[in-house]
């Protein structure tokens, strides 16, 4: 990738949020500022390599972006409903911002509007404010990329059918809006952790600080929102991680290879500190608190062999029973297999092939669990098909490895 091009990336990352908000303030209509933010990068990524980046990229963007959407609206005959002067972003007066001060947070919790179901919101989000592509947040969804793009695309039709406002959430929004905003920040980290796109590098650390920064924002708003506070253990637990999850050949490293003195010490006394102060206070834990509590017994351990697998499988039965989705299942089985033995985890595990089978980690779970009991031609076809199914080079990397070791 060239210079000019990682600029006109790290940009987009920057920008996207801002623009887009921009645009749906100024036009009301979602589809409208997507359109046109899409239109003004590739414009940008038409020119800026032969004239070189503008010394104000996001106004340069701004005003190319206004322009599209303008046009868009003359093609649409919507003359009379267009205004006769579009004005600067910084002009005229300063737009209220409610209850929340940073843009793109705002934005998010802007578009979880409870007036649609949570993974449409969800779904919505990703795509309008966190920059994802239809095909990574079909893979978070585990669903076709037409079925995505579909529900996206009915999902902003009924926000301009039923004339949802695009308001400024207020302090009394923020508790029927949070869990969507949580959800949306939970999958973005999980796209920096591990992408899903060929394109990208296989850990996309701007994803996952930008999700860890907003989630401190909206903690920073809802101190005592015991999920709020879960979902930033999770991500700080997973974060300390980062820095051994790919080895210098780029292969990815499993957790159980993993060089744990390498861990970063401060993210992990804080993540613990956030679930032993959720512990304390004896409320009953919700999903990301228990992911929580399930990722602190992991970095708990000095070493693989002294992992609490009995704890582990305890706290994902507490999580079955709050969330019964297929990849918690199968979680809870590679779990159970390290306690009771690969034949018990596998017995579950095969039990989930009908809604799992497109699922790359599925049949990755499969290929280690069959290995270990010395089903090796069972093994090997199963690490195809995972192979088949990811596009992650770091994970195809290991997985090959995995496969190659089978004699």
């Amino acid at each position: 990738m060239s210079d000019v091009r990682k600029a006109i990336a790290q940009v987009h990352h920057q920008e996207w949020a801002r623009l887009v908000a921009a645009l749906t303030r100024r036009f009301g209509d979602l589809d409208i500022a997507e359109e046109a933010a899409a239109e003004a990068f590739a414009a940008a990524l038409g020119r800026w390599p032969a004239e070189g980046v503008p010394p104000n990229p996001g106004a340069w963007l701004m005003t190319t972006a206004k322009g599209k959407a303008i046009d868009r609206l003359r093609r649409e005959n919507k003359r009379d409903d267009m205004p006769t002067e579009v004005p600067m972003l910084d002009e005229g007066q300063p737009e209220p911002i409610g209850a929340v001060d940073d843009e793109r947070l705002r934005l998010i919790f802007t578009c979880c509007h409870p007036a649609l179901a949570m993974d449409t919101r969800v779904a919505l989000t990703l795509r309008m404010v966190g920059g994802l592509t239809v095909p990574e947040i079909a893979h978070a969804f585990l669903v076709q990329e037409a079925a995505m793009g579909q529900r996206i695309t009915r999902a902003k039709a009924k926000i301009k059918a039923a004339r949802v406002p695009y308001r400024v959430p207020s302090a009394g929004d923020l508790a029927s809006r949070v869990s969507g905003v949580l959800a949306v920040l939970f999958l973005v980290f999980n796209e920096g952790y591990l992408a899903t796109g060929p394109d990208t590098a296989p850990v996309r650390h701007e994803l996952t600080a930008e999700a860890i920064r907003l989630t401190r924002l909206t903690r920073a708003l809802m101190p005592e929102d015991g999920e709020v506070a879960g979902l930033l253990a999770l991500m700080l637990l997973t974060e300390a991680r980062r820095a051994v999850r790919i080895s210098a050949s780029g292969e990815l490293v499993t957790l159980d290879e993993q060089d744990r003195s390498a861990w970063d010490a401060a993210l992990l006394a804080e993540g613990h500190r956030l679930v032993r102060e959720r512990l304390a206070t004896g409320l009953p834990p919700g999903r990301y608190q228990i992911l929580a509590a399930i990722s602190a017994v992991h970095t708990s351990a000095r070493h693989v062999r002294d992992t609490d697998w009995w704890q582990i499988v305890a706290l994902y039965d507490q999580l079955v029973r709050l969330d019964r989705s297929p990849i918690i299942v199968l979680n809870r089985a590679i779990a159970v297999a390290e306690l009771d033995g690969p034949e018990v985890g596998l017995s579950t595990v095969d039990r989930l092939e009908e809604k799992l089978s497109g699922y790359h980690a599925y049949h990755a779970t499969r290929a280690d669990l069959l290995r270990r009991l010395g089903q090796k031609h069972e093994s090997r076809a199963a690490y195809d098909r995972a192979i088949e199914l990811t596009a992650n080079s770091a994970e195809i990397a290991s997985l090959k490895r995995r496969r190659d070791q089978l004699v």
